[in-house]
């Protein structure tokens, strides 16, 4: 049998995966700090008893479009975004440090402060803890400060400062939960280091950096070649069977 039925199969098979990445990608249009996921196909040669012209398809994420989205003004204290490079450092459920430019943030039962996701947030000197306050207020150095209960409007109290860091975009990758680290070669032995040039916008969040019209345009041409490759497919099958006919003739 031509394996262009098997290339056709595969074929569609990848057109299917590559959809899957844009519509994540699309789905997650409004979701803040979000960065898009490259998808892109390369051909794969095939090995044994073929025509030449055969090749595999094989689609792949490349990579993470870690450009910055727009800036939304909220105006709640505790909402802030990354201006220009950075990122802003988070726990992760195993504890490991991962980083966000969701700066949506808010303070859980036991005075931490947590990402929307809720991570912890990260400070100085571990997950940040507020006491009871009356107002809060964090700068654009990351620096949070409150005014106690009952204390004068017109003095803050220092508390912490949110642990900004930028490493380098090609030492970043995204993993399956969502969340930016490091590539495990390129990991460091200790904790990231902060970047004090590093700055915040409070008030605002970062939107996602996802173009929904040119997701959508993508997921229409992908759904186009998925339609040529179940062509083949029947092209191949119907070949099989005029073959076997003629065989049984002979």
């Amino acid at each position: 049998m031509d394996k262009s039925l098997y290339i056709a199969m595969s074929g569609a098979k990848q057109n299917m995966l590559a959809q899957r990445a844009h519509a994540n990608n699309l789905a997650n249009v409004n979701t803040e700090g979000f960065k898009r996921d490259f998808a892109q196909a390369r051909s794969m040669p095939v090995f044994g008893e073929h025509f030449p012209t055969r090749a595999y398809a094989m689609t792949e994420r490349p990579g993470t479009d870690f450009t910055s989205g727009s800036l939304m003004a909220t105006g709640r204290d505790l909402d802030i975004a990354i201006a220009g490079d950075g990122w802003l450092a988070l726990q992760g459920a195993t504890g490991e440090e991962v980083f966000s430019r969701a700066g949506s943030l808010h303070i859980d039962a036991n005075g931490l402060l947590r990402a929307a996701g809720g991570e912890l947030v990260l400070g100085n000197g571990g997950p940040v803890a507020l006491p009871p306050f009356d107002k809060v207020q964090i700068g654009v150095d990351g620096t949070i400060s409150i005014v106690p209960v009952g204390g004068p409007p017109d003095q803050l109290a220092e508390i912490d400062r949110l642990k900004l860091v930028n490493p380098a975009r090609d030492a970043l990758m995204k993993g399956e939960d969502g969340h930016i680290r490091r590539k495990p070669d390129m990991a460091l032995d200790g904790p990231e280091p902060v970047d004090a040039t590093v700055r915040v916008e409070p008030g605002f969040v970062e939107s996602s950096n996802v173009n929904a019209v040119e997701e959508m345009i993508s997921n229409l041409q992908l759904a186009r070649q998925y339609e040529m490759q179940v062509k083949v497919m029947r092209k191949a099958d119907e070949n099989a069977e005029v073959s076997a006919r003629l065989m049984q003739n002979l």
